[in-house]
């Protein structure tokens, strides 16, 4: 059992999607095996008539209930919810969740964060001016433009050096500083919620081949090299510019414990390949532990709550054991 001193803050996500029947499914099967506690902050109603539920007022209220029932603590949403029908008038349920629960976890009353899928087109048509959550996360954490996203599973964890953009643009904005406060933030992270002494990073390449030598582009040699350079000046463990096409080889992946990569895509295309059920977003940079599964809305099989849940849960599941274990380590109560 995961021996956190606070419980985890799960968001409601879009209403209409499967966050409420993942919140559900999440309680039933936590509650049997004891590996942690949460409590969700959404709106009752969506789930009441599937499983006991208990109205909460503060998150301390959460452990004493959460082996009969699970605890909510509600956010109304304005309007009806039909499951896979998204409405911008629900939005601001949507935000006010992610708010209260960064409030709670900045104060040190929640564990932890854990963020139900959203749906970016629907919040923006509400008038939200975030690309996405972790950049929402970072502004209420009083931290822009820090935060760095880590996609992690069992089999391979990755950090992109340069995400949410296009790849010329990516191409344009990578830069040796960049790499190095990348890589430097997640060998930090790695230290203080993974528990390892001494994190061992990949650095990919950017072209074919890691460039060979210069023959297929020099951005190994002009930005990238520097980069590890400083980074061993630091007395990070660091190996590269790696070939992108072998260095998640299955006999490569044991030689290192996180792939700093150069764009979006360089990182999440073997990630989701090697481990999609139990791929979890991890937000690194900021005060808080946030974690997400690394999947959307999935309004196309959102259903009405009931006995039978639809959506693989798996990857909530991991989002939340990750967080719990990552809090333990925050706090020193892991060996």
């Amino acid at each position: 059992m995961l021996n956190t001193s606070a419980p985890l803050a799960l968001t409601l996500g879009d209403p209409a999607g499967i966050g409420p029947q993942l919140a559900v499914e999440a309680w039933r099967r936590l509650r049997i095996s004891g590996e942690g506690t949460f409590f969700w902050l959404g709106d009752p109603r969506l789930i009441e008539q599937a499983v006991p539920v208990t109205r909460i007022e503060t998150p301390e209220e959460a452990a004493t209930v959460f082996a009969d029932s699970l605890p909510v603590l509600p956010v109304s949403c304005v309007a009806n919810v039909s499951p896979g029908q998204p409405d911008p008038r629900n939005a601001e349920a949507t935000i006010s969740s992610i708010r209260l629960a960064v409030e709670y976890a900045l104060a040190g009353r929640a564990g932890g964060v854990v963020t139900n899928p959203i749906a970016k087109h629907i919040l923006a048509a509400a008038g939200f001016p975030y690309p996405g959550h972790t950049e929402f996360l970072a502004a209420l954490c009083s931290m822009p433009g820090e935060e760095i996203m880590m996609l992690a599973s069992p089999q391979l964890r990755v950090v992109p050096a340069t995400v949410h953009v296009s790849l010329r643009k990516a191409l344009d904005t990578l830069t040796t500083d960049r790499i190095v406060s990348v890589a430097s933030t997640a060998d930090a992270a790695l230290k203080r919620d993974f528990g390892l002494v001494a994190p061992r990073l990949a650095i990919a390449g950017l072209n074919p081949h890691a460039g060979e030598h210069g023959i297929m582009g020099d951005e190994e040699i002009t930005i990238i090299q520097p980069a590890i350079e400083r980074l061993r000046a630091q007395g990070i463990i660091c190996q590269g510019p790696m070939p992108p096409d072998t260095m998640f080889s299955v006999n490569a992946r044991p030689n290192y414990d996180v792939a700093i990569c150069m764009y979006h895509d360089q990182a999440l295309i073997p990630l989701k390949t090697l481990d999609m059920a139990e791929g979890v977003n991890v937000t690194l940079g900021l005060p808080i532990i946030r974690t997400s599964p690394d999947h959307g809305t999935a309004f196309d099989i959102a259903g009405p709550v009931t006995e039978t849940c639809r959506a693989d849960v798996s990857s909530l599941l991991a989002a939340i054991r990750l967080a719990g274990e990552m809090s333990t380590y925050r706090e020193g109560k892991r060996s």
